[in-house]
């Protein structure tokens, strides 16, 4: 018997300098913190990209995934700490990622970073900078978006007319659309077609408005995205 409990006396102080080793540095307050402002940073990173797009289409997944950057790196970075193997580990395993998803913007590879930055700071338990940082890249973001390079929305403009009305086309775009770029024009023995960059802010009275003219067969308004992805 008096073995026996030396030996469950042993285990549980075995347990015991285990726990007290794997978080000897790295508490649960710590990890608990670290996480909570890592979602609420997240958040501000996923909420200033959905304000900010500018592009044709929105993908709410990407927003989650600026979430998820932050939430992992955070940890990741508390777990390695000043351990140098670690550190070393972990350039080893990102070095054989291969990442398969195509970045179509290069605005989202700057939103990725900045996630990834603050998972970085979060993790290095520097709390303050990061929201600092956070809020600071977010207030510029906002000003720069809605302040100094405002713009309105592009639109490919295709109408389907008969060549007589080209004219009056021609009068009504110079009236109402002050942006306006000739993309292609098609023109057939029976009509032509012709396809009009155009920046607007009211589409349907555009489309309405073209219609109205003799000899109008149809007008399409289609979003678009040009090289400047706005």
């Amino acid at each position: 018997m008096i073995s026996t409990a030396l030996a469950e006396s042993g285990t549980t102080t075995g347990l015991a300098a285990f726990f007290e080793q794997q978080f000897h540095d790295l508490t649960v307050g710590n990890i608990l913190a670290g996480l909570g402002l890592g979602l609420l940073v997240g958040l501000l990173v996923a909420f200033t990209y959905k304000i900010c797009y500018r592009g044709v289409l929105y993908s709410p997944s990407f927003s989650l995934t600026l979430i998820m950057m932050t939430l992992i790196t955070t940890p990741v970075v508390m777990c390695i700490g000043s351990n140098i193997a670690l550190s070393m580990g972990m350039v080893g395993a990102l070095s054989i990622v291969r990442f398969r998803t195509a970045v179509k913007e290069p605005l989202d590879t700057a939103y990725m970073f900045w996630a990834l930055t603050m998972g970085i700071l979060l993790g290095a338990k520097l709390y303050l900078p990061a929201i600092l940082v956070a809020l600071g890249i977010a207030g510029i973001l906002f000003a720069v978006t809605f302040i100094h390079f405002s713009n309105k929305a592009a639109y490919l403009l295709v109408v389907h007319y008969d060549e007589a009305a080209e004219e009056d086309i021609q009068q009504l775009l110079r009236a109402t659309v002050r942006q306006r770029r000739l993309r292609s024009k098609t023109v057939t023995r029976a009509s032509a077609e012709m396809t009009v960059e155009v920046r607007l802010d009211d589409r349907q009275s555009l489309v309405a408005n073209v219609l109205s003219i003799e000899g109008v067969y149809d007008a399409t308004l289609v979003a678009c995205q040009t090289e400047a992805g706005v």
